[in-house]
C-alpha cells in the first residue's frame, strides 16, 4: 500500500497538486501553470515543488485532466427530446463537453457538421429496449461509411446493440458498448455509459494527444477533471459505513475556461409526482457552461449577466474591460486588491449564471422539463481558483450570494451550510475513492466538512 498518494489535476489553466496520506490527512497543496504548449510534466514538476513533495516509489500517482482542451463529446440519437437529451445528460456526467447534438437519420451534411465540431469520442445512442431500432442502425451505417476515425461508444437498444457494434466493427472503428441510458421512457441508466466513456478517454484522449513525452499519462490518468469531481461529490452527500455523508448537495466549481455545477440529490426531492420527464432526472448530475470562465471566457460571463438582468449596460463597462484583458492573458493573475475583487464579480456572476441553468425549468423540443429542485439541500459547495485564493469569509459570502436567487427561476436552498473547497480535496477524493473510499471521506472532513463557514 502506498504511503502517500499525490493527486495531479492537469487543468485548462492551472496544473494542481493535492498530496494525501495513506490515512486520509491532507499533507500538501501546490499549483502552476499548465504547460500544455511543451509537456504537462513541466508544469506538474513546478506544483510538485510549491507543495514540497517530491515523487518516489512509496507514492502513488493519481491524475485527473482537462488540459488540451478536455473530453469532447458529440451525441448522435433518435429523437432530439429524448434519447439525444438522455446521451446529452450522461455525456455531461461522464466529465465530457458535449459539443455536438444531433438526433435523427445521419446524412452527409449532419456527419460533416459532427466532423466539423471536432469531438474526441460519439455516443451513439437511440431506442429504447425493443423499441425502434431503424435509426440506431443507420446512423452506425452512417458512421461507419464516413470512416470518423473516432472511438464510438453505442448505448442505445439493446435488442439492435450486437448488430450495430459489427457494424462499426467491420469498418476498423473502435467500439465500446455499454447498456442502453435509456432502457425505457423515464428511466435514465447513465452508470455503463459514464464508465465506457471513461475508459475511453483515458485509452484515447490522453494516450492521442501526446500530452507528455516524458510520461505515458495514461498509466497515472484515472479520470476527466469533472469526473473525478462527480465522484468526489457523490461521496460527500453519500458518505460509507464509518463516516456518515452530507445529504444532498451542490458545488458551483468556477474555473478558467467553464464553470460546472454538480449537484446530489434524493429522488424525494420531486414535490409534484405527476410532472415526470420523458428522460427522467439525473439525481447525481452535472452541467457544463462553457461560455462561463474567468480567464478564456470572461467576457461571456458579463454578456451572460447581462441578459439574465445581474447587470445593466451603465454599470457593466468596468467589467468588460476586465474580462477582456483576462481573456486576452488567460494566465493574469490580479496584483491590487481591486483587480481581485474584479475576480470576485467575475466568479459570483458566473456561479449565480451556471446554477439557474442547472436548475431551472427548461424545454428542449416540444418537452418541458421542470427543472431541479435545490431547496433541501444540506451544504452548498464553492471551488475554483478565485474561490482558493480569496479569504474565507469573501469566499464563502461570494457562494452564499450566488445561491440566493428569488429571481432565478428555480427553488434555492433554504437551510444549506456554504463551504468552499480551498484546498481542491473534492477531485482527490473523487481520485482516491476508487481504491479506498474510507480514506478519501476522511480527506473530505479533515479539510472540507471542518472548514464549513457556518
Amino acid at each position: 500500500m502506498s504511503s502517500l498518494y499525490v493527486c495531479a489535476d492537469f487543468g485548462s489553466t492551472f496544473t494542481k497538486v493535492v498530496a494525501v496520506d495513506a490515512g486520509g490527512r491532507l499533507v500538501a497543496t501546490g499549483s502552476s501553470r499548465t504547460t500544455v504548449d511543451s509537456d504537462v510534466m513541466e508544469g506538474l514538476d513546478a506544483a510538485l515543488a510549491d507543495a514540497g513533495v517530491r515523487l518516489g516509489p512509496d507514492v502513488e500517482v493519481l491524475a485527473c485532466s482537462s488540459a488540451g482542451g478536455g473530453l469532447r463529446i458529440a451525441v448522435v440519437g433518435y429523437e432530439r427530446a429524448i434519447t439525444a437529451e438522455a446521451g446529452y445528460r450522461v455525456g455531461l456526467s461522464a466529465g465530457g463537453r458535449v459539443c455536438h447534438v444531433t438526433s435523427g437519420e445521419l446524412t452527409p451534411g449532419a456527419i460533416d457538421e459532427m466532423r466539423d465540431a471536432r469531438p474526441d469520442v460519439v455516443l451513439l445512442v437511440g431506442g429504447t429496449d425493443g423499441g425502434n431500432a431503424e435509426v440506431l442502425v443507420h446512423n452506425a451505417r452512417a458512421i461507419a461509411k464516413a470512416r470518423l476515425d473516432l472511438p464510438v461508444v453505442v448505448a442505445g437498444n439493446a435488442d439492435a446493440s450486437d448488430h450495430v457494434v459489427r457494424i462499426l466493427r467491420r469498418s476498423r472503428t473502435a467500439v465500446s458498448l455499454a447498456h442502453n441510458v435509456l432502457p425505457k421512457i423515464g428511466e435514465l441508466d447513465p452508470r455503463s455509459a459514464r464508465e465506457a466513456i471513461r475508459e475511453v478517454f483515458i485509452s484515447h484522449v490522453i494516450g492521442g494527444k501526446h500530452l507528455s513525452s516524458r510520461v505515458d499519462l495514461s498509466t497515472w490518468v484515472q479520470a476527466a477533471t469533472p469526473d473525478a469531481v462527480l465522484s468526489g461529490v457523490e461521496l460527500l452527500a453519500d458518505g460509507t459505513d464509518e463516516h456518515p455523508g452530507v445529504g444532498d448537495v451542490v458545488v458551483v466549481d468556477v474555473g478558467g475556461a467553464t464553470t460546472d455545477v454538480y449537484s446530489v440529490t434524493s429522488p424525494d426531492l420531486d414535490d409534484d409526482p405527476a410532472e415526470r420527464e420523458a428522460v427522467a432526472t439525473m439525481w447525481r448530475s452535472r452541467t457544463v457552461e462553457g461560455d462561463l470562465g474567468v480567464r478564456w471566457n470572461a467576457p461571456g460571463i458579463v454578456e451572460a449577466a447581462l441578459r439574465e438582468g445581474f447587470l445593466v449596460d451603465e454599470t457593466a463597462s468596468v467589467l468588460v474591460e476586465a474580462a477582456e484583458a483576462r481573456h486576452a492573458d488567460p494566465g493574469y493573475l490580479p496584483a491590487t486588491e481591486d483587480e481581485r475583487a474584479i475576480d470576485r464579480e467575475l466568479a459570483r456572476l458566473a456561479a449565480a449564471v451556471a446554477l439557474r441553468r442547472h436548475a431551472r425549468p427548461h424545454t428542449a423540443g416540444a418537452v418541458r422539463y421542470p427543472g431541479k429542485d435545490l431547496s433541501r439541500v444540506s451544504a452548498v459547495v464553492g471551488s475554483g481558483g478565485v474561490l482558493r485564493h480569496s479569504p474565507p469569509d469573501e469566499a464563502a459570502a461570494l457562494v452564499e450570494a450566488a445561491v440566493s436567487d428569488p429571481a432565478g427561476g428555480w427553488r434555492t436552498p433554504e437551510r444549506a451550510s456554504s463551504l468552499v473547497d480551498g484546498r481542491y480535496v473534492l477531485a482527490a477524493a473523487g481520485l482516491i475513492s476508487r481504491t479506498d473510499r474510507e480514506a478519501a471521506m476522511r480527506l473530505l472532513e479533515g479539510s472540507l466538512l471542518s472548514r464549513s463557514a457556518r
